[in-house]
């Protein structure tokens, strides 16, 4: 397995493949799990549904998720973040 280090742009160097945490925010109505599964399905296939977690707020009205991928380049990681913000459902990723 090859490993690369990565300059994220910050002091912080990732190495891949890495576990990496991604998390969005989206209206409960719009079933932000559903819509982050099926990005991170369709630019990490190998993550399991057991991997995302869910917490709506405290009045119900958002759901955030959390999932953690088997990273294996930043290209991928940017390709994730792209495909989540430019959704239309989901209101931030981080």
């Amino acid at each position: 397995m090859m490993k690369h280090t990565v300059n994220s742009g910050t002091n912080t160097l990732l190495q891949f493949p890495c576990a990496f945490p991604i998390k969005a925010l989206g209206l409960a109505a719009h079933n932000p799990a559903e819509i982050m599964l099926g990005i991170i399905r369709q630019h990490a296939p190998d993550t399991p549904r057991d991997a995302f977690r869910k917490r709506a707020s405290a009045n119900g009205k958002y759901i955030s998720v959390t999932v953690t991928v088997n990273a294996q380049s930043r290209t991928q990681l940017d390709a994730i973040y792209q495909a989540l913000t430019g959704h239309k459902h989901i209101v931030m990723a981080l």
